[in-house]
């Protein structure tokens, strides 16, 4: 079930920043695509999903991705894509699971409240092009074309996984997902419970 994320869930960019949400969408909406950095489906959108977010680069939103891996993980999932645009990790997937996410890739808009506004999962252009033609009616911006000669046939996206390769499920985090303890994957240390 997806829904509106805690505005204190911390998201941490790739360059070592960590924010509650909220921060984070103080004067921008966010544009996010989600990513596993250990499955084909994730890798096989980084192309098209970049070209969207770069529509939008200029516009009154931050755009970026949302991966869930490591530091180095990511940087070896997106090679240069991460130096062009926000990129955030998440190694627990502690945010995507709190946007009720549980498969990758996906694409979620949220505004500055911050609520979920829309959101897809897998790769289904006409679902994703519902997302980002939301974004653009609120921005005042153009639309990108989706698809675009060249962006995959669509696909469902593949469950995502934790970095041992396990399957994340919905809700089976036992923590807050938003103190130290559970930020290191250390639920059962919860500092909220």
């Amino acid at each position: 079930m997806h829904e509106s994320p805690n505005p204190n869930s911390i998201l941490t960019s790739l360059s070592g920043q960590s924010l509650p949400l909220k921060s984070w969408v103080t004067s921008f909406h966010l544009l996010l695509v989600v990513l596993d950095p250990f499955t084909h489906e994730s890798s096989w959108i980084v192309k098209t999903a970049g070209r969207v977010l770069n529509n939008f680069a200029g516009a009154d939103c931050r755009v970026g991705w949302v991966v869930a891996g490591t530091e180095d993980q990511t940087k070896s999932f997106l090679g240069p894509w991460c130096d062009d645009l926000l990129t955030f990790t998440d190694p627990d997937a502690i945010f995507i699971q709190d946007l009720g996410f549980t498969e990758a890739p996906g694409i979620v808009h949220i505004n500055q409240a911050p609520k979920l506004i829309s959101f897809a999962q897998g790769w289904n252009p006409s679902e994703w092009r519902e997302v980002v033609s939301g974004v653009a009616d609120q921005m005042h911006w153009s639309k990108p074309a989706i698809p675009e000669v060249g962006d995959p046939t669509p696909y469902a996206g593949s469950p995502l996984t934790n970095n041992d390769g396990s399957e994340i499920i919905a809700g089976s985090f036992s923590g807050c997902g938003k103190c130290s303890a559970c930020r290191a994957g250390l639920f059962e240390k919860c500092q909220q419970q």
